[in-house]
């Protein structure tokens, strides 16, 4: 696996940051059940995966 500097981990946590964000105000605007719905509230899970991922290395790199 490659290393990341601690700027790229920063900025890649903000984009995620922004990405969940815009989803859940998307989110809102759905109706429970739709596939679209179903498929925007698993998306937002994956990015909060990704972002503990992202803050769990950055902690390791300090």
């Amino acid at each position: 696996m490659a290393a990341h500097s601690e700027t790229d981990l920063s900025e890649a946590r903000r984009a995620v940051e922004s990405l969940i964000a815009k989803c859940e105000k998307a989110v809102l605007k759905l109706a429970p059940g739709a596939a679209q719905h179903t498929l925007l509230v698993r998306r937002i899970a994956a990015l909060k995966i990704a972002r503990d991922l992202i803050e769990e290395r950055l902690n390791a790199t300090r």
